[in-house]
């Protein structure tokens, strides 16, 4: 697959291929994360309406999304370890193959009929994508000559391109096999995609560079059978208590998502205190973690809105939007190509901006593009309640509502997702430096996790006084980080 999109460099002497001017190895990962997120995002567009059909999981808008919520945690959450694994165990090339195995079985079981094999493909895959997310981007980094190879960034852009390309294309592939075939087929077709991306990952991997095989920082036997006694301890320790209360005759869905969601909350409070109190990061290094709550903090906030999207905002889509168009009745799992395509038609468009602005000293700082994005999120949950409104009557929006309300997050999205990415690299204390994505990651865990537990306390996401305090709370966030920039600023130090 990677031969047909690649051309003869003319600066490469000889017939060596290159990838738009790019190592050739960035063919094999374009393709292969391209796979992945068409597998993701096709799941990601068809788990909650699947959760909530008759012909699915039948389950209540609240349950569906406390348990969208968990399982879009996980799969941040899992990030973590899964770089763990990269680093010590089996380096980079190793864990995305175990991944991309795991997705696939996921995702086979999936299709599968059955509760309990539906929530046995949630956790494989949830697995699978925390080993996979955490590393393949380490692997486009490998394929140039350091931080200042001229190269890096726009083989990065391209590589982004990939991951909405096959954002973009799954719901309409994924979501509307799920929706008008079959649910399970279209679970099927997910494993299909990531089988593929598979493929192209072995057949492309001479192409990588050879250190995408080395492990960094080998873990000795000792610590590894440690870590082993004390994993198997806690597994045991589940195994009783969730024997115990199924035995009882007590267990509820609810014994399984409250905790995993408080551990969403705990584990990142746990992590950023740690890092904050190690006492071998210099003034400067701490100056820098005390700004950076701010910032994660922020973050939570604003991903508890933004993945919304996919839940609170489809499940309204769902019953209460018009879906046809010239008499074309679309599937409400196509919304969620809205905000892939949105993202690939502007971010060029905020790059050119942000360089313009900054040719002319006038680029806002990192704290006021992070601020912006917190009120643009918050002011998109204040125009999701006019069709709220206007749909209590039972009467049916038009499908323009959603076009607008994901135009908002995809604008918020390229306010803080890439300037969040980019203040974590930068502020990272240098003891840490390979945690602190997996760090950023967890931001989105934390909202997720917010989420889950307002639907399982019984809040309804979607009632109008819910969303306007949503709304508001983003608001009010993003109008404290701005208010306080002067001090976040001075806390960064030298960091723009």
């Amino acid at each position: 697959m990677a031969s047909s999109l690649t051309k003869d460099s003319a600066s490469t002497p000889g017939s060596e291929k290159t990838f738009f001017g790019h190592p050739r190895g960035l063919a094999t990962l374009f393709m292969t994360e391209m796979w992945e997120r068409f597998s993701f995002y096709g799941m990601k567009a068809l788990l909650p309406l699947y959760l909530v059909a008759p012909g699915g999981m039948d389950m209540d808008a609240a349950t569906a999304t406390a348990i969208f919520s968990i399982y879009m945690a996980m799969v941040y959450l899992l990030a973590m370890p899964g770089g763990w694994f990269a680093d010590r165990l089996w380096g980079p090339r190793k864990t995305i193959t175990i991944g991309a195995l795991a997705i696939m079985a996921g995702h086979i079981t999936l299709a599968l009929p059955g509760q309990a094999m539906f929530f046995l493909g949630l956790v494989i895959v949830a697995i699978g994508s925390g080993l996979l997310k955490a590393n393949i981007s380490t692997l486009v980094g490998h394929l140039y000559d350091g931080p200042d190879d001229p190269r890096r960034d726009g083989g990065f852009t391209l590589f982004y391109v990939g991951i909405n390309l096959g954002a973009f294309f799954a719901p309409l592939a994924i979501g509307t096999v799920g929706e008008k075939v079959n649910w399970h087929l279209g679970f099927a077709l997910a494993a299909l995609g990531m089988g593929l991306g598979l493929i192209q990952f072995l057949l492309g991997g001479r192409h990588l560079s050879k250190r995408s095989s080395d492990v960094p920082k080998p873990v000795e036997k000792p610590e590894l059978m440690g870590l082993l006694r004390k994993a198997m301890l806690w597994i045991i320790a589940a195994v009783v208590f969730y024997g115990v209360t199924v035995a009882t005759g007590v267990y509820t869905l609810n014994w399984a998502t409250v905790p995993i969601a408080l551990a969403g909350l705990v584990i990142p409070i746990w992590v950023i205190t740690r890092i904050k109190r190690d006492k071998e990061l210099d003034q400067i290094e701490q100056s820098r973690m005390t700004a950076y709550i701010w910032f994660f903090v922020a973050a939570a906030v604003f991903w508890m809105i933004f993945d919304q999207g996919a839940s609170t905002v489809a499940l309204f889509g769902k019953n209460s939007t018009d879906t046809s168009i010239l008499g074309f009745d679309f599937p409400v799992s196509w919304y969620q190509s809205v905000n892939p395509v949105l993202i690939m038609a502007l971010a060029p468009v905020f790059a050119f901006m942000w360089l313009a602005l900054n040719r002319r000293g006038k680029e806002p700082n990192t704290v006021v593009k992070f601020a912006s994005g917190l009120v643009i999120i918050g002011a998109s949950f204040f125009v999701f309640l006019i069709p709220l409104t206007m749909a209590a009557d039972g009467e049916k929006v038009g499908a323009y509502w959603m076009v607008a309300i994901y135009f908002m997050h995809t604008i918020g999205e390229l306010c803080v997702s890439p300037v969040g990415l980019s203040v974590t690299t930068k502020m990272a204390p240098e003891k840490y430096a390979s945690q602190m994505l997996g760090v950023w990651f967890l931001a989105v865990t934390a909202g997720d996790c917010t989420t889950s537990l307002l639907s399982t306390a019984g809040v309804n996401l979607n009632k109008s006084g819910v969303v306007a305090m949503e709304a508001t709370l983003a608001v009010i966030a993003g109008l404290a980080v701005y208010m306080y920039r002067k001090k976040v600023r001075t806390l960064m130090g030298e960091v723009n």
